[in-house]
């Protein structure tokens, strides 16, 4: 039977990269985007819905289908304002959550982030945790919650402070062993695969940090 993947934030990084592996699934016919600005490209999979993302409860007759993943996330430099940060990386996964259990969309898969915890002193931290403790609130039978380390790979925009970090991990990378393997950075086509394994087999586990990440890639994909 073939489903209708919905995907938040495939203009980003992550997101494009999981456009691109959905559009070659056979599993999947129909592929729903929901962004602010076009992806740019024409494939007949794809079903693309240009609205404001933080008015996403506006799209509810649309927002249907078998599977959300949602990649949506944003930088205190590219958002420096607070609250507009929340609003995005707080209030979108969370709105997304509950089209899921209002439409009954039984498959919601989500990225986070290595360290997220509500109770931080760190803002981008206590945002994900607060975001996290939300989403797993709704009734959503299958809800998966990534959170990776530090994403490498090519994007887009420039980020000098993150760009100086990828190069670090480079180097830091092997000398991370053990209980500090979660810490290693990770390749979106990692994330990417393993979110689409994921929605298609049963995981009893909700919140998967960076190295089970990768071990589902390892044991499961590669």
């Amino acid at each position: 039977m073939s489903k209708t993947a919905i995907i938040l934030g495939a203009t980003g990084l992550t997101g494009r990269m999981l456009l691109d592996r959905l559009l070659v699934d056979t599993r999947y016919d129909k592929i729903k985007l929901f962004s602010r600005k076009t992806i740019g490209i024409s494939h007949p999979k794809i079903e693309e819905h240009l609205v404001n993302m933080l008015q996403l409860e506006s799209c509810s007759n649309d927002f249907r289908g078998d599977e959300v993943f949602c990649c949506i996330g944003t930088t205190n430099a590219k958002t420096p304002d607070k609250r507009l940060y929340r609003s995005i990386d707080y209030g979108i996964p969370v709105t997304a959550a509950k089209l899921c259990e209002q439409n009954q969309i039984k498959t919601f898969i989500v990225i986070s982030a290595l360290g997220a915890n509500p109770k931080s002193k760190i803002f981008y931290n206590r945002t994900k945790g607060e975001m996290e403790e939300t989403v797993l609130d709704f009734k959503i039978p299958k809800l998966h919650i990534l959170q990776p380390s530090l994403i490498s790979g090519k994007r887009k925009e420039k980020r000098s402070g993150e760009s100086f970090f990828k190069l670090l991990m480079k180097l830091i990378n092997p000398l991370l062993i053990g209980s500090l393997k979660k810490y290693r950075s990770i390749h979106p086509k990692i994330i990417v695969s393993s979110m689409i394994w994921l929605a298609n087999n049963f995981s009893e586990k909700q919140r998967i940090l960076s190295n089970e990440i990768e071990k589902i890639y390892a044991n499961y994909v590669r």
